[in-house]
């Protein structure tokens, strides 16, 4: 199977569920989009990676774990979004110390966490994407009006706390194939990744 290299778009908020986020993978040689719904811890230590100007006063857990592997000469090659069950995305973090090389079992959102503290390159399965990734669609006049904001990421400190209680979440369990294809529309034009994730999570069950 053939590996498809990804990058990082953005964190787009949760308009259903406090403390969750939609992490948006783009992959480089193509317009397909990979939301991945994440926690607020998870989605605060990317954006302060991404960010890399913000230095929090003590290390993050994540940042931890790169101090822990700087220490003993263990590198993080990449990272590899291998599988995907009932929405649930897998991952394996790729390390090497001493020229051997060992694959570490992952959440996604800590294997992505840890790839931008190593700069790390981000890869999936060309069969994820084809049935998980989503084409955004974007009128071409307003391309370059919205090319600038468009990257913008949250700013961490506002990312919702721990304590928060996660809403009802939407059940599509009762649309018919048709009305979850136009709902998947209106979410991407809405950039509702989340919303969106949900909604492709429940095609691929009634496809399968």
């Amino acid at each position: 199977m053939s590996l498809v290299k990804l990058t990082i778009k953005g964190i787009s908020y949760s308009q259903t569920q406090n403390g969750a986020y939609a992490l948006i993978l783009n992959e480089v040689d193509g317009e397909r989009k990979l939301p991945i719904v994440i926690g607020a811890f998870e989605a605060q230590s990317i954006a302060i990676a991404l960010e890399k100007e913000i230095k929090p006063p003590r290390p993050l857990t994540h940042d931890l774990f790169k101090n822990f592997a700087d220490r003993f000469d263990i590198i993080v090659k990449q990272v590899i979004i291998h599988k995907l069950v009932d929405g649930v995305f897998f991952s394996s973090i790729i390390c090497e110390r001493d020229k051997i090389e060992e694959i570490i079992d992952a959440r996604t959102s800590d294997a992505i966490a840890l790839a931008l503290r190593f700069s790390a390159p981000i890869f999936t399965y060309k069969n994820i994407l084809d049935k998980a990734g989503i084409f955004l669609k974007i009128n071409p006049s307003e391309t370059e009006e919205n090319k600038d904001t468009d990257d913008i990421l949250s700013v961490p400190e506002t990312f919702g706390s721990e304590k928060e209680t996660p809403q009802k979440t939407d059940d599509f369990s009762g649309n018919t194939l048709q009305e979850l294809h136009t709902k998947l529309d209106e979410a991407v034009q809405n950039e509702d990744y989340e919303k969106a994730a949900k909604i492709r999570d429940e095609i691929s069950k009634k496809e399968s």
